[in-house]
């Protein structure tokens, strides 16, 4: 196949949502449907006899809950798709959130019984930033949940999007009898089947297709073809260009764990959502039909094999076509490498990689030589952008226990803050340390890979900083003034960008109305 041929037939998109919304379990079903696994419910069972075993959830069955993206392609139709299943836990957010820097599309799932949730808010608010079109599936239609309409109300309102439904709930909870296709007008008859592949659809003409009357009870239809014309009242029409401006949400019904509404929504997803993107360096834009390959890592697992000490990069192919054993070039540190190992996870298995294309994911083997951000070019000079990083909830000080060890410690925080596991801030006057995170279990985990990593005894005292915002402003003179009036509140961050380490929402109120040239940022890309 010809390059434009494979970039094509790609699609590559991140399945986001509020834990115990059914990511995981969505994510499973699309592998099902696809063809990738033969049972489902794999990931969380060992007693089902599995048509076929993978590393991947091997993996996944010691870690427990997602803890790190899992990264996933299948066929299905003659396209290629690349599907990135992001931990929901709001702890390891701002893993999700680089995630999305790293694909085309996203579907977001919805818990019909709760509705909207806070952290699908946020999620949601990275997929503005950059116009990310996205699909959402309402899910758990098994149980009783939200009525459909208030559902939709509450996504337009709460995520400040408009959307346009594909297919519509038949009843709901014990009493859900299907889902009417509105998208390809047929009628999906509910049965629950949690392991097998169900393809019982019946064809019918519309809502006012005699047919319906056969197969469903009258109140129920009645019902039924009210709330359709209500919904083709109420909506406008689907159109493909504001879907994939971001503007419109294009809405699916449906039950993962009973795999209910799964196959309507791969088979819409495969017909609109767009294949590799065009993507911006700091010099020019980059076209994914590009003969020269280039890629960012968006992405680093390290440790991943405690015995080997194996850090591995995750790369979003951007242009051009990867081939392994070749050498390319490191923009940051302005030199050569070749990766002779690189590997693609399948969901079958976890398999050597001899060429990817734009839009695909590449593990990476790596000795420390690759961070967060990083552009892989075939000497192109420019570093893609767009990994933000943003302001932290959570702030403690690093206490060193083992004075002998600070080499150890400073190597540790380093490498660990280049795997993205939280953000390091030191302070211009007295160089403390401050580590903030998104939430409080990072700590935790810090401290543990500190030690048995790398022999650094560690300790993290809580601080009085309620927000650290980057700060910038267009005449130097009065930022060099700002500075020096607040020099016990200022920081430099991991990148040596400053950073002002505000004490209480108050206060940093004061200063902003104080202080009208300076420029607060709570997101480092601006």
């Amino acid at each position: 196949m010809t390059l434009e041929q494979e970039i094509g037939r790609r699609r590559t998109f991140g399945i986001i949502a509020h834990p115990d919304a059914g990511k995981t379990t969505l994510t499973e079903k699309l592998l099902l449907f696809g063809g990738a696994i033969q049972t489902a419910g794999a990931v969380k069972s060992n007693k089902i006899d599995m048509g076929t075993r993978s590393d991947w959830m091997d993996i996944e069955k010691q870690r427990g809950i997602s803890v790190a993206t899992s990264v996933m392609g299948f066929e299905y139709k003659d396209l290629k798709i690349n599907i990135l299943d992001t931990p929901g836990h709001k702890d390891f957010a701002e893993d999700t959130y680089r995630t999305l820097t790293a694909v085309d599309s996203v579907i977001m799932v919805i818990d019909c019984v709760k509705g909207v949730e806070e952290q699908t808010e946020k999620l949601m608010e990275v997929c503005r930033m950059r116009n990310t079109p996205v699909i959402c599936f309402i899910n758990k239609l098994d149980r009783e949940g939200q009525d459909a309409f208030t559902l939709l109300d509450e996504i337009e309102e709460k995520l400040d999007i408009k959307v346009r439904p594909m297919s519509w709930p038949i009843g709901m909870g014990k009493s859900l009898r299907g889902v009417y296709n509105i998208y390809e007008n047929n009628l999906n008859l509910y049965e629950p089947n949690k392991q097998k592949r169900v393809n019982d659809v019946v064809e019918i003409k519309g809502v006012d297709d005699p047919e319906l009357d056969k197969r469903l009870p009258e109140s129920l239809v009645k019902e039924l073809r009210e709330e359709i014309e209500l919904v083709n009242g109420v909506y406008d029409k689907f159109n493909s260009e504001t879907y994939l401006k971001g503007e419109v949400a294009p809405v699916f019904f449906g039950s993962a764990v009973n795999n209910f509404g799964v196959r309507e929504l791969l088979d819409c997803f495969t017909q609109i959502a767009p294949p590799p993107k065009p993507r911006e360096t700091e010099e020019r834009e980059i076209s994914p039909e590009e003969k020269k390959f280039s890629g960012f890592i968006f992405k680093i697992h390290a440790n991943m094999d405690p015995k080997h000490r194996n850090r591995i990069a995750f790369v979003r192919v951007c242009s051009g076509k990867f081939e392994r054993g070749s050498n390319y070039y490191h923009v940051r540190q302005d030199k050569q490498i070749r990766f002779s190992n690189a590997t693609a996870f399948m969901a079958q298995q976890k398999e050597t990689v001899e060429e990817a294309f734009p839009g695909d994911i590449v593990g990476l083997y790596d000795t420390g030589n690759l961070k967060i951000g990083d552009t892989l070019s075939e000497g192109e000079k420019g570093l893609y952008k767009g990994i933000p990083s943003f302001s932290p909830e959570m702030f403690r000080e690093v206490i060193n226990m083992d004075a002998m060890k600070s080499k150890q410690l400073d190597k540790g925080l380093n490498q660990l803050m280049d795997e993205g596991l939280a953000q390091l801030f030191t302070f211009e006057l007295g160089s403390r340390k401050v580590v903030g995170t998104v939430g409080a279990l990072q700590f935790e985990v810090l401290q543990h890979r500190l030690l048995n990593e790398y022999s650094a005894n560690a300790k993290f005292e809580p601080v009085n900083i309620y927000k650290a915002c980057w700060i910038s402003s267009a005449d130097k003179l009065k930022l060099d003034s700002f500075i020096k009036d607040k020099q016990r509140h200022i920081a430099r961050d991991k990148e040596g960008k400053l950073v002002f380490m505000a004490e209480s929402k108050a206060w940093l109120q004061m200063v902003q109305d104080n202080f009208p040239d300076i420029e607060f940022h709570f997101i480092s890309e601006f």
